[in-house]
């Protein structure tokens, strides 16, 4: 894991789920994943959108062209666990797509404008928005 993201995922942990800096006040979850090659453990913050099912969060890579490791990995191991505040919650991971996607992603542009700049500078087609379902 980067320094970066240990930095996040320990004030995650001491904080009951609260970050500051850029992400204060957004919704953020922790995300486990096991490398799709290695099977190696990882945990990556991440920000989400809380939906009837569970959660969406958004491979937008901060609009780089490639998706983030995660997405393969999550891809490769679809079942796994969030951490959300306080809980740890066992969750199944899907693709959204059709009207599910449209919905999802453009609540999330509205709410977090930086998503709909990804977008713009992305040469990807789409940006996944990943549902994790609570199992």
């Amino acid at each position: 894991m980067s320094d970066w993201n240990q930095q996040i995922t320990d004030e995650f942990r001491a904080n009951d789920g609260r970050v500051g800096g850029m992400f204060a006040g957004a919704p953020l979850l922790l995300l486990h994943h096991a490398g799709a090659r290695t099977g190696t453990q990882r945990v990556t913050p991440l920000m989400y959108q809380a939906i009837p099912t569970g959660y969406a969060v958004f491979a937008s890579k901060a609009g780089a062209d490639s998706n983030p490791d995660w997405f393969y990995n999550v891809t490769a191991n679809p079942e796994t666990r969030v951490e959300v505040g306080t809980e740890t919650v066992q969750v199944a991971v899907r693709m959204a797509g059709g009207e599910e996607y449209d919905d999802i992603w453009s609540r999330q542009k509205r709410e977090w404008p930086q998503f709909a700049e990804y977008e713009e500078q992305t040469a990807r087609a789409v940006i996944p928005v990943v549902v994790l379902e609570r199992s």
